[in-house]
């Protein structure tokens, strides 16, 4: 008696007689995945990729490398987007970058600010509760009626991608978007502390950590390190010409938050480096600059 015909369990209409070595099931030609022995089904060879453990760099970013910078896209992306509110809402900068503490008029309120008293002036920013100023700023730059206008988002977005996309192949997307964030609130806090009264706005402060990072990693990979010099002092030097028409604070503020997250992430003893430690330590970090926003802001406004 002839067997019956047995069918491809994902094409019914292929006879076959082969059958996955994993699941058992009958599989066509279009469903073979050649494994170590015999054929696997589709489904299979899928399911036995995401029990492989992937291969992680030594900072937590993936080994494999080519994988697409997402986060830096995104990034980017939300700095052209916020400029366009700009050129569309004259009054952007105004409301969301970085400004520590400024007394406007009028208010009919009495604000103690710097020793003195000032009736009929109203406090604005940071000092006044606008905490969000931190970060809003760095998603912001100068408007296009300003002498730079249009370029400073032209080339902080062009350091952003050359930085960018390296750092986050090596960081992994959460650890890198830590990072950016982080690096962005730490020039901010430095402007607060040195230049309460100044207003700052542009992604530099985080750029600036991204180098940072940069090196750290370079180092720490033992690459030649003669390339990475020349690239840093180049970054040094902006930072010096930036004292003149930019927030150096911001930028200064940044590399330091940057280089010293990196430095965590990379030179930590390895039972450290798990991705809970590396977690706490950032939340260790933001209250450590919390605290840092919230004692300025108690000297400024004469609790303290």
């Amino acid at each position: 008696m002839e067997a019956a015909a047995t069918r491809c369990y994902r094409h019914p209409s292929y006879e076959t007689y082969v059958r996955c070595t994993r699941c058992d099931r009958y599989i066509c030609p279009d469903c073979m995945r050649e494994a170590s022995v015999g054929h696997q089904c589709v489904e299979c060879v899928r399911a036995g990729q995401a029990s492989v453990r992937q291969a992680r760099s030594v900072f937590g970013g993936s080994a494999r490398g080519g994988v697409t910078p997402l986060v830096t896209y995104v990034l980017m992306a939300l700095n052209v987007l916020a400029y366009v509110v700009e050129v569309v809402r004259s009054g952007t900068v105004d409301r969301f970058g970085m400004l520590g503490a400024v007394l406007v008029d009028p208010s009919g309120g009495q604000y103690y600010y710097r020793g003195e008293t000032y009736p009929g002036l109203e406090l604005t920013g940071v000092a006044d509760g606008e905490w969000y100023r931190l970060l809003t700023g760095a998603f912001l730059h100068m408007p296009p009626d300003s002498p730079f206008g249009v370029m400073h988002l032209v080339l902080n977005m062009l350091a952003l991608w050359n930085l960018g996309r390296i750092v986050e192949g090596q960081l992994g997307r959460a650890r890198y978007l830590a990072l950016y964030l982080l690096s962005a609130v730490g020039g901010s806090v430095l402007v607060y502390l040195v230049s309460p009264e100044t207003t700052a706005v542009g992604a530099s402060g985080a750029i600036f950590g991204l180098a940072a990072s940069f090196y750290v990693i370079s180092r720490r990979l033992g690459q030649d390190m003669r390339a990475v010099n020349r690239f840093m002092a180049g970054f040094l030097l902006w930072l010096v010409i930036s004292a003149a028409f930019t927030s150096w604070e911001g930028h200064l503020g940044g590399l330091l938050t940057g280089g010293l997250v990196t430095y965590g992430l990379a030179y930590a003893p390895a039972r450290l480096r798990t991705s809970a430690v590396q977690a706490a330590g950032g939340v260790v970090l933001v209250v450590l600059l919390a605290a840092v926003v919230t004692v300025r802001t108690a000297l400024l406004t004469g609790v303290l």
